[in-house]
């Protein structure tokens, strides 16, 4: 088994495969990533067009800095979110900044909400689409079909108390998107940028 901190086995070989400068390398990370890099950059851009800019920069930027990431700072996954969100933001800094300096409608405090609120709706995103299956489940039963954790381990099959402990844990989780966001938060992915 494995030690407990030991980055995972794909995420090394992959880092590996890049540095070699292996193109098929970086067709598969696309295969994996993809929709969850223009899915986090849609969600705090808010537009089809500069999603899809920004995927491109993602992905330039591994390809050209593979060694940019470590697999021992954590998961590639996560790295490519980080990675994505902290390029979005920084583009709908630069966006709404152009156009306050052209004379656009609002204030920098506005943007600077702006971005704070978008910047808590990808980490958010990120952290359901990461949870297990079985949490995502008890969340989406309790937040969308508005069941109780009653109704929702009859729905699913567990305990109550089952239920009780994926619900308080999954909106744990999701806390973390806020606090990530916040100003002065430590770095990594969900941080303001």
């Amino acid at each position: 088994m494995a030690k407990k901190d030991a980055p995972p086995r794909w995420d090394r070989k992959m880092q590996q495969r890049l540095a070699r400068g292996e193109a098929a390398a970086l067709g598969e990370l696309y295969d994996r990533f993809a929709s969850l890099v223009h899915g986090l950059a849609h969600r705090v851009l808010g537009d089809e067009r500069a999603a899809d800019g920004i995927t491109r920069e993602v992905f330039v930027h591994v390809w050209e800095h593979p060694e940019s990431y470590d697999p021992n700072e954590g998961p590639l996954r996560t790295w490519v979110a980080g990675l994505t969100h902290r390029l979005a933001v920084q583009r709908l800094r630069d966006t709404g900044t152009a156009a306050l300096a052209r004379g656009g409608p609002g204030t920098t405090e506005e943007l600077e909400h702006r971005v704070r609120h978008a910047s808590v709706a990808a980490r958010a995103d990120y952290i359901v689409q990461s949870m297990p299956a079985p949490l995502r489940a008890a969340l989406e039963l309790a937040y969308f079909q508005r069941r109780d954790y009653r109704q929702a381990a009859a729905d699913i099959g567990i305990t109550e108390e089952e239920a009780r402990r994926r619900l308080r844990l999954g909106l744990q989780l999701l806390s973390t998107a806020h606090d990530a966001a916040s100003p002065g938060a430590p770095p990594g992915y969900g941080g303001a940028a």
